[in-house]
């Protein structure tokens, strides 16, 4: 699990295609020292698994799965990607619980300098439209971000300086690709809404909600 808060900026030293799956070697941006093999990464928002290591690289699979779902397929030699090593256990939450898993990927329509923030707009699939909410969060690229307004199938966000200046934002365009998590709490919630027997008095009370 994550939150959204991006710990460094990394440069892609190779991504190499094992037949559907790859392998993504990555260079500096987070000291490693505390990392272990097995521990987990989030590189631009997707949850990937340390495989090797050194003082300044690390090496992740990367699964056919998230391969489809997410921009790393696109990756190439000095990209720069957006890293945060995952929660521990009384760790500082900055931002909202990200679990890693990318639900799908959102096109830029537009990026709009306001003051010293940016404005982005994002189209995303109708499918995923439904679990965004003004004023909610959702992740970009690995960024835990406010939802400032939502029309229909795209959604826009406020990038304050110190967010651009820290993350991949600052040098993306009108018409690039990210990564899109949305918050968990949605999906939950709308399964809940469409379990067989609803949601009742008796459903709340068997569940600790009410007396």
């Amino acid at each position: 699990m994550f939150t959204g808060i991006i710990e460094g900026l990394a440069k892609v030293k190779r991504l190499t295609m094992k037949g559907a799956d790859a392998v993504l070697e990555i260079e500096g941006g987070i000291s490693l020292q505390d990392v272990a093999i097995g521990d987990s990464i989030a590189v631009n928002g997707a949850c990937l698994t340390v495989t090797k290591k050194t003082d300044q690289t690390f090496t992740a699979d990367v699964s056919a799965e998230t391969l489809s779902k997410t921009t790393l397929k696109n990756l190439k030699a000095g990209d720069k990607v957006n890293l945060e090593k995952s929660l521990r256990i009384g760790g500082f939450i900055g931002g909202h619980f990200v679990l890693g898993h990318v639900d799908g990927t959102g096109r830029i329509l537009s990026k709009t300098q306001k003051s010293g923030s940016l404005i982005f707009a994002l189209e995303i699939d109708h499918q995923l439209s439904r679990y965004i909410v003004e004023k909610g969060s959702v992740a970009v690229d690995g960024i835990s971000l406010t939802v400032n307004k939502l029309e229909k199938d795209r959604f826009y966000v406020n990038i304050i300086p110190h967010t651009a200046g820290n993350t991949t934002l600052a040098q993306k365009k009108e018409g690039d690709v990210v990564n899109i998590e949305t918050d968990i709490l949605g999906k939950y919630v709308e399964k809940l809404l469409h379990f067989p027997r609803g949601i009742d008095k008796d459903f709340l009370a068997q569940h600790g909600f009410m007396k």
